[in-house]
């Protein structure tokens, strides 16, 4: 069972001044387009971002005099009579809202100094409510105000500020659904055991390689899996990073010291501080392009930091990114930290080394159906959900967390493993304890969630966790891949059968796998070379 934060609503405030009256009485609230000079200011334009069910206060004569709650879109739409003002344009903004009268208002005064000078909306430093038009205002803000006079506020509109952040609870499942469906509302084909697979491959480790041709959406399902968990740019849990040819060092992602000695921050170290300071959401990274440069050159001492978790008094801490005396403090990876690269293998890009292999899962996305329309036919907008960290977090750092109560599918994925790394050992490339334990979380997870058959999910890790890292133009090579081969399918590749296996590959126990293999096999016969990279 996992939890979801229940009440997505958005909180804003409106200072209305003269117009307050008018605009009560028509049940709208009105912004210009742009000011006497033609600007378009900030506080005009956030009209436009409040949803329906949205609570605004509205604020009058040195009172929050009511609630307005949205009713309808925002439109654009010209100056209503009643609030005519030459210091206008006339096209503007138009929300409709319910108005609820506070009884009695809640004067300025009120309103306890502490709350307004730590609200950066429509406060300014010194408490006093800043010259503008409509601002946003935070969830702690808005419940806070609601609890300690609650008694003004009728009845009608109690239910947008109780539970307000409590825990619901929702299963894998149908979190799962609920991202699957998200995705599908935005216009995005990816069948549901992709989304499926990129949730448990994130739960498992925190750092996923998405790889594939260029046009086949890596980068978008990643920036919708994360909206759909409430993590966007805006709020700032989901950060793109573009990787550029010439990092050669981790200075361009985590920060420097300049010539002043003074430590300036790079992205990463931006959000990882972020992330600390809201370690119950999930924050996701998206390195995109991520082999333009080579990765173990800028990302070698984020994976070392991975590979350092350990518990101390109940939580999960690393070590520091970066020397304690650089930055002027311990920043460790949190564990609600999300690493996501996506990739193209082409001449201007360059290979993984087996250290970044083994600490991802790798994920393909080269499948491509153009003439598929059906999931166009589903116009429905389906909301974000504020989801707890807790939700995609793993709860396993070692194997001996997992044993108890999983004991058959960790025996049975370990015995196909060793297996497997019977074939391996043959080129020396044979995996260590650290993939043992990540296939077999992988595995429990998905057991728990109840979301493939055991031989689905140990086949996209034999995918993503094995076959990345073969390559070669030796012929024990290809008897590596012919031997797995036989192992996906119980069939022996043969030269003159191979337009014929693609049958036994689809009816395979592990087709992905099987099917991949005769694809490297067929390369390896064609070109004399072959790699898990298209």
């Amino acid at each position: 069972m996992i939890f979801i934060t229940n009440n997505s609503n958005t909180y804003w405030w409106v200072n209305q001044g003269q117009t307050h009256r008018s605009e009560k009485q028509g049940g709208f609230l009105w912004a210009p387009k742009q000011n006497k000079q033609g600007r378009a200011l900030k506080h005009h334009v956030d009209l436009l971002e409040a949803k329906v069910e949205d609570p605004i206060f509205t604020y009058s004569s040195g009172e929050v005099k009511t609630v307005a709650i949205v009713r309808e879109p925002t439109i654009s739409q010209s100056q209503p009579d009643t609030i005519s003002n030459g210091m206008w344009g006339k096209e503007g903004y138009y929300t409709s809202v319910d108005y609820y009268d506070l009884s009695p208002p809640i004067e300025k005064a009120e309103v306890p100094e502490k709350w307004r000078l730590e609200e950066d909306g429509p406060f300014d430093r010194n408490g006093n409510v800043k010259q503008g038009y409509f601002f946003n205002v935070t969830d702690d803000f808005a419940t806070n105000l609601f609890h300690r006079f609650k008694e003004r506020f009728p009845e009608e509109v109690h239910l947008y500020f109780e539970h307000k952040g409590d825990k619901v609870e929702m299963t894998d499942s149908k979190l799962v659904s609920h991202i699957d469906s998200y995705i599908s509302s935005k216009g995005f084909y990816y069948e549901k055991e992709e989304v499926e697979n990129l949730y448990l491959s994130l739960k498992t480790k925190p750092f996923v390689i998405l790889s594939g041709i260029s046009g086949t959406g890596k980068t978008k399902i990643v920036q919708w899996f994360a909206e759909s968990l409430g993590a966007t740019e805006e709020n700032g849990q989901f950060t793109l990073i573009p990787v550029r040819p010439d990092w050669s060092d981790g200075s361009d992602l985590l920060g420097y010291v300049d010539i002043k000695g003074e430590f300036q921050k790079g992205p990463l170290t931006r959000v990882i501080r972020e992330a600390i300071d809201h370690k119950d959401k999930p924050y996701f990274v998206l390195l995109d392009e991520m082999n333009l440069a080579r990765v173990e050159y800028y990302f070698s001492d984020i994976l070392s930091v991975m590979e350092s978790k350990r518990w101390e008094n109940g939580e999960l801490v690393t070590s520091s990114i970066l020397p304690d005396e650089m930055i002027g403090e311990h920043l460790g990876i949190p564990e609600n930290l999300y690493f996501i690269g996506t990739v193209n293998m082409d001449e201007t890009t360059h290979p993984f080394s087996k250290k970044v292999l083994d600490r991802a899962n790798t994920i393909e996305f080269n499948r491509v159906n153009l003439d598929n329309f059906s999931f166009l036919d589903n116009a429905d907008e389906i909301e974000k959900l504020e989801i707890q960290n807790e939700a995609l977090s793993g709860e396993f750092l070692h194997l001996k967390d997992a044993y108890e109560g999983n004991q058959n599918i960790v025996h049975r994925a370990t015995d196909l493993l060793v297996e497997v790394n019977h074939i391996l050992e043959q080129i020396g490339a044979h995996v260590g304890y650290r993939v043992r334990d990540e296939v077999c979380f992988y595995c429990i997870y998905n057991d728990q969630a109840g979301l493939m058959t055991f031989e689905n999910a140990f086949d996209y890790q034999l995918l993503q966790k094995i076959l990345p890292r073969l390559a070669g133009s030796d012929a024990r090579v290809l008897r590596v891949l012919e031997d797995l081969y036989t192992f996906t399918t119980g069939k022996r590749v043969s030269d003159d059968q191979l337009e014929n296996l693609v049958k036994s590959a689809k009816q395979a126990t592990y087709p992905k796998s099987a099917h991949k293999l005769l694809e490297m096999v067929r390369r390896f016969r064609d070109d004399g070379f072959t790699s898990f990279w298209t």
